[in-house]
């Protein structure tokens, strides 16, 4: 059984059966709390380089450059990380069920699905308590939203995050192993921290913001047709309404990326999502609609919103094996 003996797999097979195993892991277990996350140690490394490099007294060209600086020095780092753990798994005969284990922490299956669900129970309870919750898996002020507001938000967090956080890591783990799943968290992480257009990391944080448009680019498109894939085996979604929505509002989008699996999420529950909002200390955003159904959500969609994400989820997994499957059946 493959519990009590080291398996054997050839090079390029291993990758996706790891994957399978990561994403089992996530999903059962998600993020051990006693354990370090990688990600806060990026997160420390930029706060870091944030403070000693992105200055008031440089002018814009100078913290331009020296954003770039800091873009290249966090993303070597992650890749030069996921090389040497990958050199020291390699050397060992169980050194598979380390990297399956780092991989699985590096996505957010079970974290997402987690804070889906309190969202939810939270509306159920109050706006206060609804407001807290979401406020853990959002980047805007949240103080004012009433019940749509909130209910909308989560899910397009949900969108958002089935893309960079569950899409983009397997995606770029099975093109580039562990030194390119740990260059993507770092761009990710980069991004979130510093990639903002707020006074203080417009010029600094270009090179993330752009370096992260590139890094999602492929996975973000493939994260919208594996939600609209998804909502055809959801009661009460729509995998058509999904995918021609998708084609037809990703592009209204701010960002290059976002659009494709919010708009495939919104098209898929018949919402109409995005729209004007309020970044608190960042500059409020007047947004077009993406899908034009009900902007009035509710804890029932935000529910509806979860199922969808697992079934999406677990696409990820069927594709994994696809991928696999077809390798040992060429080779064989």
């Amino acid at each position: 059984m493959l519990l009590f003996a080291a398996p054997d797999w050839p090079v390029g097979l291993a990758a996706p059966v790891i994957l399978l195993i990561a994403l089992a892991l996530d999903a059962v277990i998600g993020d051990p709390r006693w354990l370090p996350h990688p990600v806060r140690l990026m997160g420390g490394f930029v706060a870091l380089l944030d403070r000693a490099l992105n200055r008031e007294s440089h002018g814009h060209a100078a913290r331009m450059v020296l954003g770039a600086v800091a873009v290249l020095l966090v993303t070597g780092a992650g890749a030069a990380a996921g090389w040497a753990v990958a050199e020291q798994v390699a050397a060992l005969r169980w050194g598979w069920v380390a990297e399956a284990a780092l991989v699985a922490v590096l996505l957010a299956q079970r974290g997402m699905a987690d804070h889906m669900v309190r969202v939810a129970r939270a509306l159920d309870a109050g706006l206060d308590e609804a407001r807290a919750a979401v406020r853990h898996i959002v980047g805007r002020d949240v103080r004012t939203l009433d019940e749509p507001g909130i209910s909308r938000a989560a899910i397009e967090s949900c969108a958002e995050n089935y893309s960079d956080g569950v899409v983009a890591p397997a995606f770029w783990y099975l093109l580039l192993g562990l030194p390119g799943l740990l260059a993507y968290k770092a761009i990710n992480t980069l991004d979130s921290m510093i990639g903002h257009r707020s006074a203080r990391h417009h010029a600094f944080g270009r090179a993330a913001a752009r370096l992260d448009d590139l890094a999602n680019l492929v996975p973000a498109r493939i994260a919208g047709a594996l939600i609209a894939l998804a909502a055809l085996t959801i009661p009460g979604a729509a995998g058509d309404r999904a995918f021609r929505t998708m084609l037809r509002d990703a592009r209204l989008h701010s960002s290059p990326n976002a659009g494709w699996p919010e708009a495939a999420m919104a098209g898929a529950l018949g919402l109409a999502l995005l729209g004007p909002r309020d970044y608190g200390d960042h500059a409020a955003a007047d947004t077009a609609w993406l899908g034009d159904g009900r902007t009035a959500a509710q804890a029932a969609d935000v529910r509806r919103a979860t199922r969808l994400f697992a079934a999406a989820c677990a696409l990820v997994a069927v594709l994994a094996a696809a991928i696999a499957a077809g390798w040992a059946l060429g080779a064989g």
